[in-house]
Order: structure tokens, then C-alpha cells, then sequence
């Protein structure tokens, strides 16, 4: 397992390592003795979620104020673009965005610990996305940052808008953001 530092702190692309040949592959995604050596956390993953969207659909960019989840990411089929905002108060980061193109080919994770806000748009006709979190889904306490709020001004590869839940319709601006 490779991992790769962003230019914010503890948001970490992970490259598995996968062994193929003309069967297939096989690959490790997740290994919590490996994790915590990689990550130099003691990680305690508590639910794991699967979604699947179409084409030019935009999920988020979600978080909760309490509750807040640590969440490794992936794709399973398809492509996406997956975008984290760092929405922690007292970072030197706080504000500030990565994106990564994560696909069924590519098999690249990423880590965001609790704390940040997290989105993707949908490249390909589909897409399966997979993410586990360490804590518990808590609609009470979940949150939407608005996914073109001109503060932020990500690079979403889209020509148009995306389709968007009526919740995401919603989001709130960056200045509006409470832990």
C-alpha cells in the first residue's frame, strides 16, 4: 500500500497494491494492522456504505456537526470525482479543497479523517462507490456545504449542472459552516 500525502494535512491518497494477470486481479482494500502502520492512526471503522449514481450526478458535499465521520473512500465501478473540504475551525487548511479522479480502474482510495466535508461527481454512466466511516450515519446532524460556493471554487470537470438531491439544492456557504 502506497500512501500519498495532499497538500492538506491527514488527507492522504492510498494506491493498494494489486496483483493481476490475465485472470484478473486481487487486492487487499483494507487491512487495519496495515492502516494504522500506513496512517499512523488507531482507526475504528463502524459502518460501511454503498451507493450507486449515474452519469452528472453530484453527491454533496455532506458532513455532520456531530458525529462527524472519518471516511475511506473508493470505486468499485465506474469514475468519479471525489472532492474533500477541509471544514476543521482551527487547521491552517480550513477551507481549502483536493479533488481526485477515483475509479473501478485506477482502485485509489482516499482517506479524510472527521472533520472535513465530502463530495463527488459521477464521470461515467455509472458508478458504484464504497466508504466506510467511523461513526454512525446521524441524519439529525448531517450537514450540506454548498458544492459551488464561490469561497471554495472547485474545479468540477462538468459542462452544465449536475443532478442534485434536493437536500444538496441547499447547501449552505462556507461562512456558514458550524463544527
Amino acid at each position: 500500500m502506497k500512501v500519498i500525502k495532499t497538500k492538506i494535512h491527514d488527507l492522504l491518497i492510498i494506491e493498494p497494491a494489486v496483483f493481476g494477470d490475465q485472470r484478473g486481479f486481487f487486492f487487499e482494500s483494507y487491512n487495519q494492522k496495515v492502516f494504522r502502520e500506513k496512517i499512523g492512526l488507531d482507526v475504528n471503522f463502524v459502518q460501511d456504505n454503498h451507493s450507486r449514481s449515474v452519469k452528472n450526478v453530484l453527491r454533496g458535499l455532506h458532513y455532520q456537526v456531530k458525529q462527524s465521520q472519518g471516511k475511506l473512500v473508493r470505486v468499485v465501478a465506474g469514475e468519479v470525482y471525489d472532492v474533500a473540504v477541509d471544514i476543521r475551525k482551527n487547521s491552517p487548511t480550513f477551507g481549502e479543497w483536493e479533488g481526485v479522479h477515483l475509479s473501478a480502474e485506477n482502485k485509489k482510495m482516499l482517506w479524510m479523517p472527521a472533520g472535513f466535508a465530502h463530495g463527488f461527481l459521477v464521470l461515467s454512466e455509472t458508478a458504484e462507490f464504497l466508504y466506510k466511516t467511523t461513526d454512525y450515519y446521524a441524519p439529525e446532524y448531517e450537514r450540506c456545504l454548498a458544492w459551488d460556493d464561490e469561497t471554495l471554487n472547485i474545479s468540477w470537470p462538468i459542462k452544465g449542472q449536475p443532478e442534485l438531491s434536493d437536500k444538496d439544492k441547499l447547501g449552505m456557504k462556507l461562512s456558514e459552516v458550524a463544527e
